[in-house]
């Protein structure tokens, strides 16, 4: 997990960005989830791109890889609740309104310090708030060690704070 030092005019483009991206994931849930015994909950990932990533594009201004995160976010909790379903366990539609974007490689680039963030206006680039001595840590066995590329990412909002943090998932470089 790394502390990001966002710009403060660009602050409010990441909220913006996670409202959108919640927008997404909302629509998507409503248009998978069944209630009625007779008919099933759509847990098609293919299938609900088809049926709404056009709609969703024109009615957001996220980049077409955050309108896909939010859409495939929304049918894996649906997948989960049909799991739960199968169990015997009660579940109900998913709605989500924590903050958080999921970002991969082509829509956040890492470079060490600091990393660009894809947002509803344009791209951000924020620095990586590091400690002074990164040796032995986690940032410094993983996050600037050249053995490991940034993979994916979870940006995160602390409201109490009113830091964003940015939680990145590395992997061995080959």
């Amino acid at each position: 997990m790394v502390k990001l030092d966002v710009p403060n005019p660009r602050r409010e483009d990441l909220h913006q960005t996670a409202d959108q991206v919640r927008y997404c994931a909302n629509q998507t849930s409503e248009w998978a989830w069944r209630t009625s015994a007779t008919e099933h909950c759509i847990t098609s990932k293919a299938k609900a791109e088809e049926a709404l990533y056009d709609r969703l594009r024109e009615e957001t201004d996220l980049t077409a890889n955050l309108v896909q995160k939010g859409i495939r976010r929304a049918i894996e909790a649906v997948k989960s609740g049909v799991e739960a379903w199968k169990r015997g366990d009660r579940t109900s539609q998913p709605h989500f309104d924590a903050w958080s974007v999921v970002y991969d490689k082509r829509s956040a680039t890492f470079h060490g310090d600091h990393v660009s963030l894809s947002t509803v206006n344009g791209r951000v680039e924020c620095d990586c708030v590091l400690p002074d001595e990164t040796d032995g840590t986690p940032i410094g066995d993983y996050l600037l060690n050249e053995d490991f590329e940034f993979r994916m990412s979870t940006l995160q909002y602390d409201r109490f704070e009113d830091e964003f943090y940015l939680h990145a998932r590395m992997k061995r470089a080959h």
